[in-house]
């Protein structure tokens, strides 16, 4: 056995999504199995929200695929209130952490903890975990398809008075996971970008 191989860092991807895709069309829940079968491909491993709908289907794929290991990390403080209180599937991940912070916080855990995020059809929630990986310098691909989470994210950025070149927009989900794991792969500083603003700020005063 190669122990070079053996030892290599596992890249995590973050795949975020509705828990309820009612409004995304037809062939999303397609589009989220096919993320999850190329995160399986690419020998990464997965994180979810540990939810339903979007992240949900392509936890499953991503098992089906053969993945290393799909990590959830739940709002609930336990396995009952997640499918009790929250109603969220048990199944999918191969472990589930309770975080107990309901959905706000769980969030920003789920985001910081990832190489890299795909972001899919989504709600609130996952403009949220596109912010926080914004904002944490962390490279997000951004699927685009039939739904206008896309073009949210597109305005979100346009008004944000800055730029990042870790953000990719992409419709082929083959294709974003590849250009996201050599984009993690390259990430070495993970710095906010707040703080580099602000470094940078004070050097062109000195």
């Amino acid at each position: 056995m190669d122990s070079k191989k053996t030892s290599e860092k596992k890249i995590v991807i973050c795949v975020s999504g509705a828990a309820d895709v009612a409004h995304c069309g037809p062939e999303v829940l397609q589009s989220a199995r096919e993320l999850g079968k190329q995160v399986a491909e690419q020998g990464c491993i997965l994180s979810t929200g540990a939810t339903s709908g979007f992240p949900h289907a392509s936890a499953l794929a991503y098992q089906e695929a053969g993945g290393f290991f799909s990590l959830g990390l739940s709002p609930a403080t336990d396995e009952k209130e997640h499918t009790d209180l929250y109603f969220l599937p048990p199944d999918g991940c191969d472990v589930i952490i309770y975080t107990g912070f309901g959905f706000p916080m769980r969030d920003i855990i789920l985001t910081k903890s990832a190489d890299a995020m795909v972001v899919g059809c989504g709600r609130i929630g996952t403009i949220h975990e596109f912010t926080v990986a914004f904002e944490s310098n962390i490279p997000v691909g951004i699927l685009e398809g039939p739904w206008t989470t896309d073009e949210v994210i597109r305005d979100i950025i346009r008004n944000s008075n800055r730029t990042n070149p870790k953000i990719i927009f992409d419709s082929n989900p083959k294709r974003i996971i590849e250009r996201l794991v050599e984009m993690a792969k390259e990430n070495k500083d993970r710095r906010e970008l707040g703080d580099v603003e602000m470094v940078e700020e004070i050097k062109a005063k000195v």
